[in-house]
């Protein structure tokens, strides 16, 4: 796995958003599917020792993906992305919330919006994700070491699967 590989955790107070640079060792197609396809995400996109459990996806403009992240006692947590505007292979725009396992939103917590932009640069590439909080107190609990550790891990358990995938 190469270390030299660009991660950058961009906290805008102002603007109430943080944006995170990774580039990965793969092409544009594979990363592309890494973050678009259930049974994938479903190997990475949780820092360790958590673990994601899809319930459902529809990765179209108007669907979503309902999962839950699942704790090391096997507690789980739920969450519904909606998927607002999608450009294949280029990005797409989500708004995250907290919801039940029914996908029913919690109230009591602001929805983010979060672009994910994908970029091919040489033999790598560079993803870029914006997180925009509607919410100040979520903001606030996400522009921190703990949730730049957190992404760090979870993006470096993608680098695994995608060292899997290419052979």
């Amino acid at each position: 796995m190469n270390s030299n590989l660009l991660f950058e955790f961009i906290v805008d107070e102002k603007q109430k958003t943080i944006i995170i640079k990774r580039e990965f060792n793969a092409n544009h197609d594979l990363v592309w599917k890494g973050w678009t396809t259930a049974l994938l995400l479903d190997q990475w996109c949780a820092p360790n020792p958590y673990k994601i459990e899809t319930k459902t996806m529809d990765f179209k403009e108007g669907g979503f993906w309902l999962y839950s992240l699942i704790g090391p006692q096997g507690q789980k947590h739920w969450s519904r992305y909606d998927y607002i505007k999608i450009e294949t292979h280029k990005s797409f725009t989500e708004l995250r919330a907290f919801s039940d396992k029914d996908g029913t939103l919690d109230p009591s917590f602001p929805r983010t919006e979060c672009t994910v932009d994908f970029r091919h640069t040489d033999s790598k590439t560079l993803v870029t994700i914006t997180e925009k909080y509607g919410s100040p107190a979520m903001f606030d609990r996400m522009a921190t070491d703990s949730h730049k550790k957190g992404f760090s891990s979870h993006l470096k358990n993608l680098d695994r699967l995608l060292l899997t995938l290419k052979k």
